[in-house]
């Protein structure tokens, strides 16, 4: 009976020790990805928790809001119309404002602006901001300017090269700015800079950014970046953060290779920029994520296991992009 009860107990541990090499493979632990469906929520759930409600009653005029963080919204209520006609009564505003990177990536909220060419170059931002108004649920729209001060502490003090953007999303869902010129992209209004705030003037609902491109004259190059196995553009993503920068910029590798691995494509990240790679991804309702600091090298491919990641809540991942300099 002994020997019996020996060779079972040797059968049990052989498995055991089977199983446990059978769910690593080199540095990555065996992981199931996320579905792109948990992704998107996860990001969309990031982007409710910055969505601060307000009510006005439209017919009243000018309505002034103040946002947690100090900017004041002016939003003419007789200027608001639904299907054509002029709305009374209460209206709900939804808004939005990001000036921090943190927030930025959980959002996908990055700041990449499309240039004459057609490539996307990084962004300074002095604040990025999103208004919508509804009335029972419909979309309104508005024949006024709206107008926002937006305190410059907030961004580092007034940059008078900063000039105003309306972001779109794409089919790829990524928050694609453009850069309003004499009222173009269907807007009016512009950024004025004086004493210690900006004056944001703009006639839709919707994303506006406070911007200036990136600009560094050292020799560009496109940078490939490999996720762990398993991980690709549909439940994870790539962004740069550049150092030196401070909070006002995230960069976001958003093309994918047919082999594999994210880039920009663009060419246009800097030789020997000092940078941080972030990879982030969701896990249980959680973010997965990993930061990896590196030098820019030409043509360079940097690669991410999932040994490397750290599990950590909205907050804490918030915490550690904004710790970046």
């Amino acid at each position: 009976m002994n020997t019996n009860f020996k060779k079972i107990g040797l059968l049990f541990l052989a498995i055991t020790s089977f199983v446990s090499c059978d769910i690593s493979d080199g540095d990555d632990p065996v992981i199931m990805p996320p579905s792109k469906a948990a992704f998107t929520n996860i990001r969309e759930a990031a982007l409710e928790n910055k969505t601060q409600k307000f009510t006005l009653t439209a017919g009243t005029g000018v309505i002034t809001l103040t946002s947690a963080k100090g900017v004041k919204i002016n939003i003419n209520g007789d200027c608001l119309t639904k299907a054509g006609n002029a709305v009374t009564g209460t209206v709900d505003i939804e808004y939005v404002e990001l000036f921090d990177k943190g927030d930025m990536l959980v959002t996908n909220k990055p700041t990449m602006g499309l240039m004459a060419d057609g490539k996307k170059n990084l962004l300074i931002s002095g604040g990025e901001f999103f208004i919508r108004a509804t009335q029972n649920g419909q979309d309104l729209v508005t024949s006024c300017n709206i107008n926002l001060l937006v305190p410059a502490n907030l961004t580092g003090g007034v940059d008078n090269d900063m000039t105003l953007w309306f972001g779109n999303i794409d089919e790829k869902d990524d928050l694609v700015w453009r850069e309003v010129k004499d009222g173009g992209d269907g807007g009016k209004g512009g950024v004025q800079g004086e004493g210690t705030n900006y004056y944001v003037t703009f006639g839709n609902f919707g994303w506006t950014n406070v911007d200036k491109f990136y600009s560094d004259p050292r020799p560009k190059t496109t940078i490939l970046v490999d996720a762990p196995e398993g991980y690709d553009n549909d439940n994870c993503a790539i962004y740069l953060s550049y150092d030196g920068e401070g909070q006002n910029a995230l960069a976001k590798l958003d093309t994918y290779t047919a082999e594999g691995l994210f880039s920009e494509h663009y060419g246009q990240i800097p030789v020997g920029l000092a940078c941080h790679i972030i990879f982030a991804t969701e896990e249980s309702g959680q973010w997965r994520y990993a930061i990896k600091a590196v030098t820019i090298a030409a043509n360079q491919t940097y690669t991410f296991t999932l040994a490397e990641t750290t599990i950590g809540t909205e907050a804490q991942l918030v915490a550690a992009i904004n710790a970046i300099q």
